[in-house]
């Protein structure tokens, strides 16, 4: 339905002092990049799979043969590219009569602003859902999981040796010295699908913003956050979450919080088509419409890429 000066009585007569409500700022459209490795596509949906290789070699006995291992595919990840388009259409007149400003700039720019906020959303889904069987990372289980963590569709990731790895405590706990400590001695003990520790690392911090005032003293603080001992902040002097911390302000769990490693092949964006804009007039109406479209997907290939907590 187009817009028409039914919809903007105000702007066709003189006296109005000022038009609002088009020119408010926006958090970065590119937040999704501090989470995400991205990679272009050329196909409708891209398939990533991850790989067993070999567990650790067992003695050889003098004069017996050597062992044989075999390795194999443990799961795959699959990315469906999703088509968001959007438009709108003025009237002839409504165009005509507008004694103000240009309609089409105006709506353009606010056409442009839903496009990258639904990006955002879209982006930061896997995390908003991902401790509960909302969403599922290509082994089955959900995206944050631990043993015993007593969440259907938990009970940590499955590897192809029997065991598991967890990236989320199993009693889920807010931001706070102690929580992110253990966060990192757990990712430091994240192994292979045949059990051989990974050697995975902290990479950065994220936080909603309800969370940027304890994140910053966490990692900044030269002492111990919130005691009265004189202990040096052992996470800020081994500098061991080199990258620091950052919000995403479309997390919905004001208590959640995140830990990026440097696992690669994580948390995945495919660009399959980059943002379009186009307009044409329609001969019989004089309408002119105007229309955005890009295509994409976020996801997860490996899920020892993160670590998280719902917060307590």
């Amino acid at each position: 339905m187009a817009i028409s000066r039914a919809q903007m009585l105000k702007e066709l007569l003189p006296g109005l002092n000022a038009l609002f409500g088009l020119e408010y700022e926006q958090y970065s459209d590119e937040e999704h990049t501090l989470i995400y490795e991205s990679a272009s596509s050329e196909r409708s949906f891209e398939e990533e799979v991850k790989l067993s290789g070999f567990g650790a070699a067992p003695v050889k006995d003098e004069g017996n043969a050597i062992s044989y291992d075999s390795a194999q595919e443990a799961f795959t990840a699959r990315y469906n590219h999703e088509t968001i388009a959007m438009g709108f259409a003025i009237t002839e007149e409504a165009m005509e009569d507008n004694l103000y400003d240009s309609l089409s700039a105006r709506y353009t720019k606010a056409l442009a602003r839903a496009m990258a906020y639904t990006k955002q959303v879209k982006a930061a889904n896997p995390l908003n859902n991902g401790f509960t069987n909302s969403y599922q990372t290509g082994d089955g289980v959900n995206l944050f999981t631990a043993s015993g963590d007593g969440v259907t569709g938990g009970g940590g990731h499955p590897r192809v040796d029997g065991g598991t790895n967890d990236n989320r405590p199993a009693t889920a706990a807010d931001l706070n010295e102690t929580s992110l400590e253990a966060a990192i001695v757990t990712i430091a003990a994240l192994s292979d699908e045949r059990g051989l520790l990974i050697a995975a690392r902290p990479r950065r911090l994220l936080v909603p913003s309800a969370g940027v005032f304890g994140a910053e003293r966490l990692l900044k603080s030269e002492q111990r956050v919130a005691t009265a001992d004189n202990d040096i902040n052992a996470i800020r002097s081994m500098g061991i979450v080199p990258e620091g911390w950052s919000v995403n302000h479309h997390l919905t769990d004001s208590d959640s919080w995140y830990v990026i490693t440097d696992v690669p092949n994580g948390l995945r964006h495919f660009e399959r088509t980059a943002l379009e804009t186009s307009m044409d007039g329609d001969f019989d109406t004089g309408n002119v419409r105007y229309k955005a479209r890009e295509r994409y997907s976020f996801g997860v290939s490996d899920p020892l890429g993160i670590y998280g907590s719902p917060g307590a």
